[in-house]
């Protein structure tokens, strides 16, 4: 992560995991019913023996990010059914969450708390604990303008392909970062790549965090040209949209003028920019 380089050899795997997230906003802009749609849940026991923190139990329903104002429907017969806190939105109507993903990076990511912070709305930042650990100060930065901050991993890697003793560590590893220098743990965990198993549910779950995807991709890594990831925006903009972007992994360039366009444009539409707060039923 510390090396643009590694955007190449990441970015090539992310093309099918993306599609994980994209049961966002249906039909044209604009038009998306905030009642939330049944996801099934796979799950399995919770781990064992006293923890730091308690053990949420393991999830997947936040794969394709759920948002309304009342309680999840209940799944099939088929599925297991539990009360599981789900993704409640602050705010009420047209709502919508900023995701950045694999900072902060201290060519970009100043940029982009700059135009939050003038607008005044709030996000989201996943972060890998080897680029956070270099800049600290970037994290105390969001925690003093009320952004969330979530875990991206150490170093980025293909959970699918690691040993569950490896993704403990990943996780972990930036969990203490982000407790160290935001003052508080992570409580949302978003795999690299989209790439999810039941290792990382299980594990992120132990580690008292909940994943969340995403329902609009913007590909800004792909370096597509700003006006391009404006559209991708406002195209795919609806309540309860859940926008992935990038501050971090190579030229963010595009990115940064690219919210600086989307941002005000989405706010005079009447988005409310805002946080997922958990929420048990």
């Amino acid at each position: 992560m510390k090396k643009d380089q590694l955007l190449t050899r990441r970015r090539a795997l992310i093309a099918g995991a993306a599609v994980l997230g994209a049961a966002g906003a249906a039909g044209t802009a604009h038009v998306l019913t905030t009642e939330p749609a049944t996801h099934p849940v796979r799950s399995a026991p919770p781990a064992a023996g006293p923890q730091a923190r308690r053990a949420l139990k393991p999830s997947s329903y936040r794969l394709q990010p759920m948002t309304g104002y009342g309680p999840p429907r209940a799944a099939s017969a088929r599925t297991l059914v539990r009360h599981e806190p789900f993704l409640r939105m602050s705010g009420r109507g047209r709502s919508m969450v900023l995701t950045f993903d694999d900072g902060p990076d201290p060519r970009y990511t100043p940029d982009i708390l700059s135009t939050l912070r003038e607008y005044d709305v709030h996000a989201m930042f996943f972060v890998c604990g080897e680029m956070a650990v270099d800049n600290k100060d970037l994290l105390r930065e969001m925690a003093d303008d009320g952004h969330t901050v979530g875990n991206h991993t150490w170093s980025h890697p293909l959970l699918t392909k690691l040993s569950r003793s490896a993704i403990h560590s990943e996780m972990e590893r930036t969990c203490e970062v982000i407790d160290d220098a935001f003052g508080e743990p992570p409580v949302w965990f978003r795999a690299p790549y989209g790439a999810w198993n039941r290792a990382a549910f299980q594990l992120g779950a132990e580690l008292g965090m909940e994943p969340l995807a995403w329902t609009v991709d913007t590909l800004d890594w792909t370096s597509p040209g700003t006006r391009t990831i404006v559209n991708r925006v406002e195209d795919g903009a609806a309540p309860g949209v859940v926008v992935l972007s990038h501050d971090a992994g190579g030229d963010r360039s595009q990115s940064v003028r690219a919210l600086r366009t989307y941002l005000p444009q989405l706010l005079d539409s009447g988005y409310h920019i805002t946080v997922p707060r958990r929420q048990f039923a």
